[in-house]
């Protein structure tokens, strides 16, 4: 098996380097690395139990090593399975919670990142790998692969409902890791976890699947005839609370690193993107009013909306440019009009208005953007029934005690 998956490695090595297109921001995919579970579990548990354990984590690795983590639906199967094997693992009255050593890479450049003898922390990286499977789903269905002649790309309204769907089921995996795992492990573990596992990254990402779910919301609104400025700017509000939020609790991780910063610079380019858009759309509803007070507030939304914009295209080529290096797709949703009609909307309204620009500068602040309650909530993620074969009445094990079973296996690592 290790030779195959050497085949593997050898393989991705070789393929033409590729500039990837982002739309849903995906990290980095951590996937099993080689983890001797016979001999820790040896005399434990039944060897056909075992051998299914060891068997679907190396299918799962070899699966996402093969296919660079494509075969989303081949994997999701065999996490779910394994994961219902992997619960087993953490039941107290089975004693093996801290028996097994696992060990986990990053797929893409086959980086070690942690190995921890502890089963929650094999939990967490299960569910965690779910989450990531989803978000990939979420960004592939949202990146079509037919292109028309005319160079306009586009997207059924089932795609991007279905987008809107895996993204609330990413937040629920993510949920649940912050939730109910994360809260198992122990202190000093959790220090040495990979950076992606920081409770403030998963919350993070969490959030912001919410706030890019809200995002194609608010470009259905856009397309809609029958969506009202007002559900327009609820929507771009709630898509900068959002985004708010996911920036907020990155601040407090550690974030110095490769990927940290990358993601950094997605957080703040869509925050930029939706505080244009939502300035924007309060500006038309404060325009419809009638009083002078009410144009000025208005014309200083679009103003400010167009500067967003501008920062917002600089953010987004800093995302694009950090390493590592990925294309940002072809205008879309709300963004595809927004860019068009704020310049506009602001350079007709400031021409309007702009004697009452000179005669109310007094009343040039910019006016504070409505709150909303949040609309979208993650998924509540319901774990599978644990696996059948940890009912421990059908087992037929050798006579041997937890203390028998180390003696063994320091003396097999003593005759190596």
């Amino acid at each position: 098996m290790g030779c195959t998956a050497s085949v593997y490695a050898v393989g991705r090595r070789r393929k033409k380097p590729t500039i990837t297109e982002v739309v849903v921001y995906v990290p980095p995919m951590r996937i099993p690395a080689q983890s001797d579970l016979q001999r820790s579990l040896k005399g434990l548990i039944p060897r056909d139990l075992v051998d299914r354990l060891a068997c679907l984590r190396k299918q799962i690795s070899l699966v996402a090593e093969d296919t660079g983590g494509s075969a989303m639906t081949e994997l999701s199967r065999a996490l779910e399975e394994y994961l219902s094997l992997v619960i087993g693992l953490t039941k107290k009255e089975h004693g093996l919670e801290n028996l097994v050593e696992f060990k986990w890479k990053v797929l893409e450049d086959g980086r070690h990142e942690n190995s921890v003898s502890n089963s929650w922390f094999e939990f967490l990286s299960v569910v965690h790998m779910m989450a990531i499977l989803t978000l990939s789903e979420a960004d592939s269905l949202m990146i079509p692969k037919d292109h028309s002649g005319s160079g306009i790309r586009v997207l059924s309204l089932d795609c991007k409902r279905d987008a809107v769907d895996l993204l609330l089921k990413a937040a629920g995996y993510l949920e649940f890791c912050v939730r109910e795992v994360l809260v198992r492990i122990p202190a000093d573990i959790k220090k040495g976890l990979s950076k992606d596992l920081q409770d403030g990254v998963l919350e993070a990402i969490s959030i912001q699947a919410l706030g890019q779910g809200t995002e194609i919301q608010l470009g259905l609104a856009v397309e809609s005839q029958n969506a009202t400025l007002s559900v327009k700017r609820r929507l771009a509000c709630e898509q900068l609370i959002f985004f708010s939020q996911a920036y907020h609790r990155l601040s407090k991780c550690d974030m110095n690193h490769e990927y940290g910063k990358k993601h950094l610079w997605f957080i703040k380019w869509k925050f930029l993107e939706a505080k244009a858009a939502a300035y924007y759309y309060h500006g038309l509803i404060l325009d419809k009013g009638s009083e002078p007070a009410c144009h000025v507030s208005a014309v200083c939304c679009f103003l400010a909306a167009q500067e967003l914009l501008t920062e917002s295209k600089r953010a987004c080529l800093s995302f694009c440019l950090a390493a590592p290096v990925t294309r940002s797709p072809p205008m879309w949703g709300a963004m595809k009009h927004l860019h068009q009609k704020i310049p506009e909307v602001a350079s007709r309204k400031s021409q309007m208005y702009g004697y009452l620009l000179e005669e109310e500068k007094a009343l040039q602040a910019l006016p504070d953007l409505p709150d909303f309650q949040l609309s979208l909530r993650p998924d509540d993620y319901v774990l599978p029934e644990m696996d059948e074969a940890w009912d421990r009445e059908r087992w037929k094990l050798p006579s041997q005690s937890l203390k028998e079973h180390l003696n063994d296996s320091e003396d097999e690592v003593e005759t190596e």
